[in-house]
């Protein structure tokens, strides 16, 4: 019985339920950038580039024969993707650069200084003792 109390206890951590609420928000943002990308971003790049679909862009390794498909390397998907990772990254960059400038800036106190040693406070005393007389 202790196996599962100690799973409730893990499941509802707050940093597990923050954890599981980023990776939704997380995959329906992935779902935006990708449309910002495919249906935005490209189309102007593939136009400069003389019309090029960035999808289309292959290279036929080895041709289809018979019932056998084709080998293709798609790097036109590999450069999209290249393309969606950086917005990402730089979205969440400039999204977490905003939120650290929200914080507080919390001041430091100063250190306080250390004790001195042992034998200069038994020197103080001697002396205080001394100068009482």
């Amino acid at each position: 019985m202790s196996l599962i109390k100690e799973f409730k206890e893990f499941a509802m951590k707050g940093n597990v339920v923050d954890l599981a609420v980023a990776v939704i928000i997380g995959g329906a943002f992935g779902k935006i950038v990708s449309s910002f990308v495919n249906d935005i971003v490209m189309p102007p790049i593939g136009v400069l580039l003389g019309g090029v679909d960035f999808k289309d862009l292959s290279i036929i390794i080895k041709e289809a024969e018979g019932e056998l498909p084709a080998v293709v390397l798609s790097y036109g998907n590999f450069i999209q993707n290249v393309v969606d990772f950086l917005i990402i990254a730089f979205v969440i960059f400039m999204a977490i650069k905003g939120m650290n400038s929200f914080k507080k800036k919390e001041v430091e106190a100063p250190a306080p200084p250390p004790a001195p040693p042992r034998s200069e406070v038994l020197l103080e005393e001697i002396r205080d003792l001394l100068q009482k007389k």
